[in-house]
């Protein structure tokens, strides 16, 4: 079989957030640029995730009267990242995030909305701030992809409701409003409505929410610069010469096709949620690599990470958190498989706890979803649990009121979820800790506890609702304490979590110009890691909402400006470059 070859200025591995912002950055600076993904579809985990990005300083937060006190977003970091902070690329994040935000809203179609409100989730750490640092997409009109909508990968199905994507914010709340206010009762009507006439038109909703926006955005702004995605390509090595990355050999077609890179190679696969043996070594949580769910796309596996070792790159075993953890539940489907639902907020809201498996809880149920897991971990291990898992417990108000994990609140039946087990039920206490294993007498006196504690406010075991980032994901209605009420109607529901990450942080080294270093801390000439292939800025730890995105878009864009600095051969047009490498 004979080889096929191109040349290119810049070869972009993976069409997520990072990715994506690396290849049109570096278009937009007249680079000829190629992108090849593994899988049939584009948007990577970017297109299932919430949207949100987390930079300091930027044009929307000063636009809002939202300033960035000077030295705090470092300080913040700091304290964040601990022994894996590393001044020059918090530095790069800082200086360039605005920068990046600035070029993308400005000369592309990629736009964001700033909250006036989001805290930082550690908001009264040193440098934490009660917001102005965390932005989510603008909703985008699917119908701007043409047919290339088709090839858009769609949300996670569990955070959808009939297919349908809700948007952060504004919307959300209409939505658990719809039956206690008419205008959110309208807002939702016609949401519904225009939802449905999407489906019957063009087989899916086209308004673009959340995470699949900014997938969707950053594919029309590609498009725009005529940069060829070529879908269901693996690479399958990388090309060295004299020690320097010139390009990698594709699978494109059922055919191998030798590109060359005059500039540079972006690694950007998406990290390796689903790469058993580097879970089984860096999740303590699984020791076999198999007790871990991810609601990551099942093509990342880790292909980023190894053929970034293969060139000399390395990856920090030594990173306190390998993963952004995420307590998650298995839902059945229709289909016979099983979905993996992230619980982000539903932990905050009044009237639910979390238990592990002796009956007792053991966290603050609305900390981050990240250190709600850690202090999972913390007690199976002290207490020689078994299973890393937990139970969330609430009555049957607060499951109608609320809803829970996947069962939606009112008038959306729960029938299904009873009948499939993922909902467990009991009439009494007594019976739901039959139902679920966990000791009676435990689960009752926490229950108990939290109750009295629920008449006055104050959480006297793990201060549910007292600081900013809590109170934000409770119900503001709710008084005096909008993460608490109590527990108290029966039947009693329970659902139970075990441990996944959205997103993984443990990544190839690289300096702040995004270029992976050996262990040495030598770069590798050629070779440039973004995304989660990269090792995290955050040290392992997850300071606020869109920390995985904000540095995707920032460090993209750094890349794409550094590689358009690199000495290389004559540059090609890019549209020349499209009508011969078209997807």
């Amino acid at each position: 079989m004979s080889t096929q070859q191109q040349t290119v200025d810049v070869l972009v591995v993976g069409t997520g957030a990072s990715g994506m912002s690396a290849a049109v950055t570096a278009a937009h600076q007249g680079l000829s640029v190629l992108v090849v993904e593994k899988a049939p579809v584009y948007g990577g985990t970017t297109a299932r995730s919430g949207g949100w990005l987390w930079i300091p300083g930027t044009a929307l937060a000063t636009e809002q009267g939202l300033k960035e006190p000077p030295g705090a977003a470092r300080a913040y970091l700091q304290h964040e990242a601990g022994t894996h902070f590393d001044p020059a690329r918090v530095d790069a994040f800082i200086e360039n995030g605005p920068k990046a935000i600035d070029f993308f809203t400005r000369q592309t179609c990629v736009k964001f909305d700033m909250p006036p409100v989001f805290p930082d989730y550690h908001a009264e750490a040193p440098g934490g701030l009660p917001g102005g640092r965390s932005m989510v997409t603008r909703p985008f009109d699917g119908r701007e992809l043409g047919p290339r909508i088709a090839q858009l990968a769609p949300p996670l199905p569990e955070l959808t409701v009939f297919g349908m994507m809700l948007g952060s914010g504004k919307e959300l709340w209409h939505f658990l409003r719809a039956f206690k206010s008419l205008e959110s009762f309208l807002y939702v009507a016609k949401r519904f409505g225009l939802h449905m006439l999407d489906v019957l038109r063009h087989g899916r909703g086209m308004t673009l929410t959340n995470g699949n926006a900014l997938a969707g955005r950053l594919a029309k702004a590609a498009m725009d610069k005529n940069i060829p995605v070529w879908l269901s390509s693996p690479v399958t090595r990388l090309l060295q010469d004299n020690g320097a990355v010139v390009g990698a050999m594709v699978e494109h077609d059922g055919q191998p096709v030798e590109v060359r890179a005059r500039r540079g190679v972006v690694l950007a696969c998406g990290g390796f949620p689903h790469d058993i043996e580097r879970r089984k070594q860096l999740f303590p949580h699984a020791p076999t690599g198999r007790e871990h769910f991810t609601p990551s796309p099942e093509m990342n596996t880790g292909d980023g990470l190894r053929l970034g070792e293969s060139a000399g790159g390395w990856v920090d075993p030594t990173i306190p958190n390998a993963g952004a953890w995420c307590p998650t539940s298995l839902v059945p489907r229709k289909d016979g498989t099983t979905g993996v639902m992230p619980h982000f907020i539903d932990r905050a809201k009044p009237g639910v706890i979390a238990v592990a498996a002796d009956g007792r809880r053991f966290s603050n149920e609305a900390f981050s979803y990240h250190d709600f897991v850690q202090d999972l971990v913390k007690t199976v291990k002290a207490k020689q649990l078994g299973e890393f898992s937990a139970w969330l417990i609430c009555d049957h108000h607060h499951l109608r009121e609320y809803g829970l994990g996947s069962v939606a609140k009112f008038p959306l039946p729960i029938g299904k979820y009873l009948k499939s087990g993922y909902l467990k039920q009991g009439r009494t206490l007594d019976e739901l800790a039959a139902v679920i294993g966990v000791p009676a007498e435990a689960l009752k006196a926490e229950v108990q506890t939290f109750n009295r504690d629920a008449a006055t406010g104050v959480d006297t075991k793990f201060a549910k609702g007292s600081t900013a980032y809590n109170r934000y994901q409770g119900d503001a209605l709710v008084k005096p304490n909008p993460c608490m009420a109590p527990i108290e109607r029966g039947p009693f529901y329970a659902i139970k979590l075990v441990i996944g990450e959205i997103g993984t942080f443990a990544g190839l080294a690289i300096d702040a110009s995004c270029r992976v270093l050996t262990p040495q801390r030598e770069v590798v000439p050629g070779l440039y890691a973004v995304g989660n292939d990269a090792a995290s800025v955050m040290g392992g730890n997850y300071p606020g909402a869109g920390i995985t995105l904000g540095p995707c878009v920032t460090f993209g864009w750094v890349a794409g400006m550094h590689l358009a600095q690199q000495a290389g051969a004559a540059q090609q047009p890019q549209a020349a470059l499209s009508e011969r490498v078209a997807a």
